[in-house]
C-alpha cells in the first residue's frame, strides 16, 4: 500500500526469494567462487555453511545460473530422509524410472548406470542438498558411496552440501571422516557488515524503482545493529520501518523508526546502553582528539596521503588550462621518501585537511551540479533537485573501472584510514589520474590513492534522452527490439542488424553487456540494463575524458 508514496514499483523487502533482487556482496561472490572451484574437473563434495538468513540459498541459485548447459542438476530441499528415500528422491530429480518398492541396491544400480551414461555423453551430474545439517549420518555415508563411482580424473557425481553451522560439527564425527576428507572446497558465509547492509538496502530499492537513498545513515547503522547483518532480518525491519514512515507520511526513514521496527519485529531490545550515551560520547571525543593529534603529526608514515599517491593540488583555473598536457606528478619526490620536501609535506596537510572538511554529501552534490551548470534547490534532496531540472540521479556500486567506463563526473563515497567517511567529486580524468574536488579545492590523485579510499559507491547525474520502457524482452514490440539492437551495436561499435524478432544473437549481446556491468545476465533488458544503455548513449552533459583520452 505504500509503494506510490515512496515512488516504488514493487515491494522491495519481501522475504520471498525473488531472483530480480539478488544481491551479491563481496562475501557472497567469494562463496560463489569457492563453490565454482569445488565443482571443477576433480569434483567431490563442496560445503557451504552459514547462519539462518545469511544468503546461502541466494549463492546456490546464482551457482545454478552459472552451471554449464551440459550439466544435469538434482536439488533436494527436504533432507530429512532415509537412505532409500534419498536415493528415490535423487532418481525423481534426475527423471530415472524405477518400479514399485525398489530396494536400495536397485536404486543404486540405476543411479550408477545413469552417471556412467552421462559421462559417456559428455554430461556432468550435480546434486545440491539444502538444509544438509538435518542429514542422518547413514544417509551421508550413502552419499559418499555414490561418489565412489569415478574415472581416473574425476568423480561422476558432484555433491554440494548447504547448511547451518551445525553441519560443520556433524562432519567432524569419527564415522564420517572419510566423507570429510573428500570435501574439495568449503566456505562459511558470514553476515553483512554495515557498509554492505547499506548497499544491500539501496540495491533492493533501486530494483523496485527508487534511485535515491531512503534510509538515513543512522537508520542504516540501526538496521545493522538490530539485524546483525542478516539479510532476511534486514528485510523484515525495513518492511516494518517503511510501513511506519508511510503511516507518519515521513521521508526519509530515520533510526528511531528502525528502532521501533526492531521492537515490533524482534521483541524487546536492550536500550539501556542508550541512557549512557553522553558518557560514551564524551569518552569517544577525548579519545578521538588524542588520536587525531597523534595521527596529524605522523606525516612521515601517514597511510592516507603519501608522496607516491598524492599529486600536487591545483585550482580550478589551473586544471582547466592544463587539460591538454599531462598532469604534474611528484615521482622524483616519491623515490626519496626519507628526504620529503617541506612543499610535499604542506600538500599532504592541505589534502588531509580537505578530507576532514568534506563530510557533507550535499556540498559534494553542489559541486556536481555546478559541472552541469545547475544549482541545488533548498529543501529538496539532490535527486529531487535533479528531477526539477530535467536530470536523473543514478547511484551504483563499482570500482575505478566502473566509473571510468561510464565517463560521467561523479560524487564518490570515500573513507580515510580510520574508516571516516568523506565525499568528493571526480571532475576530470587523464590516463590513470583524476582531478578530485574536495569542498572548494581540487587535487590530482592517482588510481592507487583512489582505490585505497573508495568505498565502492558513487552517484552521477545524467539527462535521459527519452522515456524508458519498463523492460525489453522476447514479447516486446519490434520497434523496441530494434532499438535495443541499435543501442548495443553503438556501445560495441559495430554495425546494427535489421531484426524481425528478438533472436538468440541479440540475447547473447545483451547478456554480455549485463555481465560487463555487474547486472544479472538474464537476457531481459530490465530497468537497470536500460538505464546503463542510456547512460552510454546520452549525448548530454559533461564527461570525464574525451574518447581519445579514454583509449
Amino acid at each position: 500500500m505504500y509503494k506510490a508514496f515512496y515512488g516504488l514499483n514493487d515491494n522491495p523487502f519481501s522475504i520471498a526469494p525473488n531472483p530480480h533482487y539478488m544481491f551479491l556482496s563481496d562475501r557472497h561472490r567469494e562463496a560463489l567462487a569457492h563453490l565454482t572451484y569445488g565443482l571443477g574437473e576433480t569434483g567431490g563434495f563442496v560445503l557451504l555453511t552459514g547462519e539462518v538468513g545469511t544468503g546461502k540459498t541466494t549463492v546456490s541459485r546464482c551457482l545454478l545460473q552459472q552451471i554449464p548447459d551440459n550439466t544435469d542438476t538434482a536439488f533436494i530441499l527436504n533432507p530429512s530422509l532415509t537412505e532409500l528415500e534419498l536415493l528415490a528422491t535423487l532418481c525423481d530429480e534426475l527423471e530415472i524410472n524405477y518400479g514399485d518398492n525398489p530396494t536400495l541396491k536397485q536404486l543404486t544400480d540405476l543411479i550408477s548406470m545413469y552417471l556412467l551414461n552421462n559421462h559417456k555423453n559428455g554430461r556432468n551430474t550435480v546434486l545440491i542438498i539444502d538444509e544438509a545439517q538435518h542429514l542422518r549420518s547413514e544417509v551421508l555415508e550413502q552419499l559418499r558411496l555414490l561418489t565412489n563411482l569415478e574415472t581416473n580424473t574425476k568423480k561422476l557425481l558432484q555433491v554440494i552440501l548447504i547448511g547451518q553451522p551445525e553441519l560443520q560439527q556433524l562432519l567432524k564425527r569419527q564415522d564420517l571422516r572419510q566423507l570429510a576428507q573428500r570435501i574439495t572446497a568449503r566456505y562459511h558465509l558470514l553476515p553483512l557488515n554495515k557498509e554492505e547492509i547499506a548497499l544491500y538496502v539501496l540495491h533492493r530499492l533501486q530494483v523496485a524503482g527508487r534511485h535515491e537513498p531512503l534510509f538515513t545513515r543512522k537508520a542504516i547503522a540501526a538496521l545493522h545493529k538490530h539485524s546483525g547483518g542478516i539479510p532476511r532480518l534486514t528485510n523484515l525491519l525495513c518492511e516494518r520501518a517503511l510501513m511506519a514512515g508511510y503511516g507518519q507520511a515521513k521521508v526519509p526513514i530515520d533510526h528511531k523508526m528502525v528502532n521501533q521496527a526492531a521492537i515490533e519485529v524482534l521483541g524487546d531490545i536492550d536500550v539501556s546502553a542508550d541512557k549512557r550515551w553522553p558518557f560514551v560520547a564524551a569518552a569517544a571525543l577525548v579519545l578521538a582528539f588524542g588520536l587525531s593529534f597523534y595521527l596529524f603529526n605522523r606525516t612521515a608514515i601517514d597511510e592516507n596521503i603519501n608522496a607516491a599517491a598524492l599529486l600536487p593540488p591545483v585550482s580550478a583555473n589551473v586544471a582547466s588550462s592544463e587539460t591538454d598536457s599531462a598532469p604534474k606528478t611528484v615521482a622524483t619526490v616519491a623515490q626519496q621518501p626519507a628526504q620529503t620536501s617541506p612543499a610535499v609535506n604542506a600538500e599532504q596537510q592541505i589534502l588531509r585537511q580537505a578530507m576532514l572538511q568534506s563530510s557533507s554529501i550535499d556540498n559534494a552534490f553542489a559541486g556536481l551540479f555546478g559541472l552541469w551548470n545547475k544549482q541545488p534547490i533548498t529543501g529538496l534532496s539532490a535527486c529531487q533537485a535533479a528531477q526539477q531540472q530535467e536530470l536523473a540521479c543514478y547511484q551504483q556500486q563499482g570500482n575505478w573501472h566502473s566509473i571510468m567506463r561510464l565517463n560521467y563526473p561523479a560524487v564518490v563515497y570515500l573513507q580515510d584510514a580510520q574508516a571516516n567517511v568523506f565525499y568528493g567529486v571526480i571532475v576530470e580524468r587523464q590516463a590513470e589520474q583524476i582531478l578530485l574536488q574536495l569542498g572548494e579545492q581540487q587535487f590530482w590523485v592517482n588510481k592507487d590513492w583512489f582505490d585505497r579510499h573508495f568505498s565502492g559507491t558513487f552517484e552521477i547525474l545524467w539527462q535521459p534522452d527519452s522515456v524508458l520502457p519498463r523492460e525489453i524482452g522476447q514479447s516486446s514490440s519490434l520497434a523496441q527490439v530494434q532499438w535495443l539492437e541499435n543501442s548495443l551495436a553503438m556501445v560495441n561499435q559495430r554495425r546494427a542488424r535489421l531484426l524481425t524478432q528478438f533472436d538468440s544473437d541479440l540475447e547473447q549481446q545483451l547478456m554480455q553487456f549485463q555481465r560487463q556491468h555487474g547486472l544479472k545476465p538474464d537476457g531481459i533488458a530490465g530497468s537497470q540494463t536500460l538505464i546503463q544503455l542510456n547512460l552510454y548513449l546520452s549525448q548530454q552533459g559533461p564527461r570525464l575524458a574525451t574518447a581519445e583520452v579514454r583509449r
